[in-house]
């Protein structure tokens, strides 16, 4: 109950982050955080395209460095076969650096 909780206050303040750091091409229409799953799912609409489009995170590892935590995608899928491949390239094994609310969130 309090994970999931949790998950959706998470959710909630990681799509206005991340609405903030796309906007140049779009915005999300949806964000759901699973910690239990390590996964996550997104909607969003893309400027140019005629409808959104299906983002998950599959699978996630988060990563501790000293005082920072990070957050490495491993495995990630998309309803767009173009999306898809950019996420398996640049997105899938990398890891990111978690803002201090996240880093406490997850």
């Amino acid at each position: 109950m309090f994970s999931a909780a949790k998950d959706a206050v998470t959710s909630k303040a990681a799509q206005v982050y991340v609405n903030g750091v796309i906007e140049r091409y779009g915005h999300l229409e949806e964000f759901r955080i699973d910690s239990k799953r390590n996964r996550v799912e997104m909607v969003c609409q893309l400027i140019g395209e005629t409808t959104p489009i299906g983002v998950t995170i599959e699978n996630y590892r988060v990563e501790v460095e000293g005082d920072q935590k990070y957050i490495m995608v491993l495995e990630s899928s998309a309803t767009r076969p173009w999306m898809q491949a950019v996420m398996r390239d640049h997105l899938n094994g990398r890891r990111f650096a978690l803002p201090g609310w996240a880093a406490a969130a997850l």
